[in-house]
């Protein structure tokens, strides 16, 4: 017997939450297959806004799956740190995953953290599911920026000038913090890294979009060393302005669905002073290979590409 489909479309709500990102969306149940229309619309909010967000969706990871399937190919949880256990299209997200535990104290800047998903493999996600399942009463807040109108927002010189650079993207642990040898372990095991365009096309809209991801960028290619941490400092600084992002606090059921190529996060630091758990569950689609305004590929340095995890299970 097959689920029963949700209703029609015109009981989607959008609701937008800042000037330039963000949006909620009520009126559709996830834990049930989506008609053709709630699919393209929930799909046309995600392109306008960025990062569209679901209120009380009470998910199960089958579930989460399922709702994700419907946009795209599924990724492994992680391509370095693993997946849940008979559940391999699911990455958890806890407080103290591994992915977040380092040795020593960071080199804190205004960017620290920022991070658009996964940018150390040739073709990172196109875009990331995450649903909350135990939040701290208060604290945990996720941020997220605009990564396109952060590049309009440039002086025309400046976008003339990065259009043609390229960045070099891997994992490494913070500036200034050693990993874990687990941490350290699983990098060594699935080493990534790629050679992007500062500046990415979107495949859908042509829009360009800053692709300077400040966790995972490390230098620029062909400039000097000094240069490249000038100019990736400006960039970092840049599109982390509070006018370009959202701010989102998240509930027991809340689902944050964001495009990766045209946005960063920043996880939240603050809960590391709470005494509560916070668990969130997190799906990925597989993306395409960034293109520059020049028409130029990215390229894998090490690693393999991002395969569904469908293919990974077959081999």
């Amino acid at each position: 017997m097959s689920a029963a489909l949700n209703p029609r479309t015109d009981e989607i709500a959008v609701t937008p939450l800042s000037a330039h990102i963000g949006a909620e969306i009520h009126g559709v149940d996830l834990a049930k297959p989506l008609a053709a229309e709630q699919v393209a619309a929930i799909r046309a909010a995600l392109l306008k806004w960025r990062v569209v967000f679901f209120r009380e969706q009470f998910l199960t990871h089958e579930q989460h799956v399922a709702f994700s399937s419907q946009f795209g190919e599924l990724t492994l949880g992680h391509p370095v740190f693993g997946h849940v256990d008979g559940h391999p299209e699911i990455y958890s997200i806890s407080k103290f995953r591994k992915a977040t535990r380092f040795e020593g104290q960071s080199l804190l800047r205004p960017w620290t953290g920022w991070h658009t998903d996964v940018t150390a493999a040739v073709n990172p996600p196109f875009a990331s599911i995450l649903r909350g399942v135990t939040i701290p009463p208060y604290g945990g807040d996720t941020q997220w920026t605009n990564l396109v109108v952060a590049y309009g927002k440039l002086s025309a010189p400046l976008r003339g000038f990065i259009d043609g650079l390229r960045g070099i993207h891997k994992f490494t642990a913070p500036s200034g913090a050693s990993g874990t040898s687990e941490f350290e372990q699983a990098v060594k095991e699935r080493s990534l890294v790629s050679e992007h365009p500062l500046v990415r096309v979107h495949p859908e809209t042509g829009e360009r979009a800053l692709y300077v991801s400040p966790s995972f960028l490390k230098s620029i290619v062909g400039v000097t060393p000094r240069e490249s941490q000038a100019l990736l400092e400006l960039l970092w600084e840049h599109v982390t302005r509070p006018e370009f992002t959202v701010r989102f606090k998240w509930q027991k059921g809340s689902v944050a669905f964001w495009d990766n190529r045209s946005t960063a996060h920043l996880a939240p630091s603050d809960i590391f002073d709470l005494d509560f758990d916070r668990q969130l569950y997190r799906t990925t689609l597989v993306g395409d290979i960034p293109v520059g305004p020049d028409g130029g590929a990215s390229i894998a340095i090490e690693g393999s590409p991002v395969a569904a995890a469908a293919a990974v299970e077959l081999n």
